[in-house]
């Protein structure tokens, strides 16, 4: 592991939330499974294997959460109430971390997502890392254990580090790479903004100005044709 776990006391009913992070839509065993996966397609050797490490530490990010998780249910199936914790692994699993999320729903390749082209599968990454950023601060605000908010503190801060990493070879792909981002968004209509949320505006101005928050450098003044 490359940071050690740690928990204050045994808390079957928190173990079961964060089983979300082990086997859930946006846990850590999806991020791994998501970036190997996509690592095949990639020609940029640079890429591929920042995509591979990132992969490893997710799978090293899984082994934190589901120690952790077996450190909460404790050390005996006795140890717990029958109506705390997740039901599942105190029934068929001995306590043992399952493949599933909070729900005790099993993990599924479904969650993965790979698409072959290295734009979408990097802008979908940056929405994973920043998901489960979302769904580590959740969890953190529900438990006082100071174990354990160590632990989810550093995931934390290695969220934002994978997502950091993913916007800068979204950087070098836009400049340097061919892929969809080449093949659309190359005529007028891609550049045209539709005011639609304003009866009656289209046919006042048809040509609105974009919103503010467009970059400086792309925003262009209506004069009778799209913007």
């Amino acid at each position: 592991m490359l940071h050690e776990v740690k928990v204050d006391k045994p808390n079957p009913a928190y173990a079961a939330m964060l089983q979300e992070q082990l086997g859930g839509a946006n846990g850590e065993l999806k991020a791994g499974l998501q970036y190997f996966s996509q690592s095949f397609r990639i020609q940029d050797p640079e890429i591929k294997d920042l995509f591979l490490d990132i992969a490893a530490e997710e799978f090293s990010h899984a082994e934190m959460v589901a120690q952790t998780i077996n450190m909460l249910n404790g050390h005996e199936v006795s140890n717990t109430n029958d109506n705390i914790g997740q039901i599942e692994s105190q029934v068929l699993s001995g306590l043992a971390p399952m493949l599933a999320n909070g729900s005790g729903t099993p993990f599924t390749g479904n969650y993965v997502n790979v698409t072959g082209d290295i734009t979408a599968d990097i802008l979908s990454d940056i929405a994973a890392e920043q998901r489960a950023k979302v769904v580590y601060e959740y969890l953190y605000r529900q438990i006082d254990d100071q174990g354990v908010r160590e632990t989810i503190d550093f995931l934390l801060n290695r969220e934002e580090a994978h997502n950091a990493l993913f916007r800068q070879a979204l950087n070098k792909v836009q400049k340097n790479k061919r892929s969809s981002n080449d093949d659309f968004g190359v005529t007028e209509d891609s550049r045209l903004y539709f005011d639609l949320s304003t009866p009656g505006k289209y046919f006042d101005n048809p040509f609105p100005t974009p919103p503010s928050f467009q970059e400086p450098s792309q925003k262009k003044e209506p004069q009778g044709q799209p913007v």
